[in-house]
């Protein structure tokens, strides 16, 4: 999936939030949410396949935390959007100024 796509949902999204103060269980993580503990497993295995968390095995526990190499493929491509998007914003601000400067009169 779609890293993106696995953060529109305002469940999965604040997983990641709680994630990010730190390492959880999967049932103190379900705790937080007003959901079924089948319905958090789907969660989680939706961010795990989407490379946002990981798992280990603790004993009879899983325990989640963020993958940073998952958020730092999602911090690559919005910095070449910010390169691509800021040469064409900053072009188009030039324009337009030249656009004003043309039709002032003095």
């Amino acid at each position: 999936m779609n890293k993106f796509a696995a953060l529109s949902d305002s469940t999965r999204l604040g997983v990641v939030e709680l994630l990010g103060q730190g390492s959880r269980a999967a049932g103190e993580i379900g705790a937080h949410f007003p959901i079924s503990a089948p319905a958090m497993s789907q969660h989680l295995k939706t961010l795990r396949e989407a490379g946002l968390v990981r798992v280990r095995i603790d004993g009879q526990r899983r325990i989640y935390s963020l993958d940073p190499a998952g958020f730092a493929e999602m911090e690559d491509w919005l910095a070449r959007m910010r390169r691509f998007w800021g040469g064409r914003l900053d072009a188009l601000e030039r324009a337009l100024e030249d656009d004003d400067s043309k039709g002032e009169t003095t």
